[in-house]
């Protein structure tokens, strides 16, 4: 094994003269890998991510690079200045499918693994009587904060579900705020693994709260028809008194350049799905998780070749939608 060699923060003449150098050869084996704001906890993930290469990988060489996150990451890969990326799910789905805003051009790029799931919950106040998620239709209910991927994933759900809430635009502390004192009926927020996220604790402080899920009929439509999110089952006990129920998600994951060759993303996926302790020191909710079963469940886009032998051979059955034509 060689010696570990983490270059978390590389030094600004590298790394300009990377971005905007040609594509990387597979055989020169210096990975570049875009990840998102280093005050996220995300980028610490993608630190031990990279140090994991460098430890467990003769051959290898890899820097964690700062970045804008899932559509930076998909803009670098599409011109090769990345050789792997954070992406979320659901964009990079319509980054592959040439959708929203990669309408005027697809980015090809293909999943190694998928780290953690996003479920979106539906909170409400209890008061307010609503049962379903029918009955937010003209209802004042924020479907996340602005610009975020779970206010766009909301919108589109609920439009394709046929549902009309009286949107309501906002900060977090601006929502819970107006959840709290009922000018806002509820609002959709990222779940932190099987539990509620602090925000909606808060609120639960203070009022009374449920969760709304999808009906039998509502799951169907959105695995039919919306190929970019996951519908996932959450078990009772999200918070205090919540039942289980099933709702939309999103996964954050790790994709590569299409152009990487298979041994090295074989090597890396292998890795990675067998050395989870220091993945888990650096981002919690990964203590106990089974990388390959969130990749089959919540993945979107197919599998980079070398990640789809690795699960092969370790026994995981991939779904047709992670297998490339």
């Amino acid at each position: 094994m060689k010696k570990t060699t983490l270059r978390a923060a590389t030094t600004a003449a590298f790394l300009t003269a990377a971005l905007t150098a040609g594509p990387l050869q597979a055989d020169d084996h210096q990975l570049l890998i875009g990840s998102t704001s280093s005050a996220s906890s995300h980028y610490g993930y993608f630190v031990a991510v990279t140090q994991i290469i460098n430890d467990k990988l003769d051959g290898i060489d890899a820097s964690v690079v700062e970045t804008g996150a899932t559509v930076d990451n998909l803009r670098r890969i599409s011109r090769d200045q990345v050789d792997l990326g954070l992406v979320t799910t659901n964009i990079g789905y319509q980054a592959f499918a040439g959708q929203g805003e990669f309408s005027d051009r697809a980015v090809d790029s293909r999943l190694l693994w998928v780290y953690t799931v996003a479920p979106q919950n539906v909170v409400v106040r209890a008061d307010a009587g609503l049962s379903a998620l029918t009955d937010l239709e003209g209802q004042p209910f924020n479907p996340g904060i602005r610009g975020s991927a779970t206010e766009k994933t909301t919108e589109a759900v609920f439009e394709t579900l046929g549902i009309a809430p009286d949107y309501v635009r906002g900060s977090t502390s601006d929502i819970v705020d107006s959840i709290k004192d009922g000018r806002v009926e509820g609002y959709v927020k990222s779940g932190v693994g099987n539990k509620l996220d602090g925000s909606s604790m808060d609120i639960a402080t203070f009022t009374e709260i449920e969760v709304l899920g999808l009906t039998g009929e509502q799951r169907a439509t959105i695995e039919a028809e919306m190929p970019d999110v996951s519908v996932v089952g959450i078990p009772a006990g999200a918070a205090d008194g919540i039942g289980a129920y099933d709702t939309w998600a999103f996964g954050v994951a790790v994709v590569a350049r299409p152009g990487l060759d298979e041994e090295t993303t074989y090597r890396i996926t292998k890795a990675i799905n067998e050395t989870l302790e220091p993945q888990a020191a650096a981002f919690a909710t990964l203590k106990g998780a089974d990388i390959g079963e969130m990749t089959m469940k919540v993945g979107t886009q197919p599998l980079h070749a070398g990640a789809l032998r690795y699960y092969r051979e370790a026994g995981y059955e991939v779904p047709a939608k992670l297998i490339a034509d």
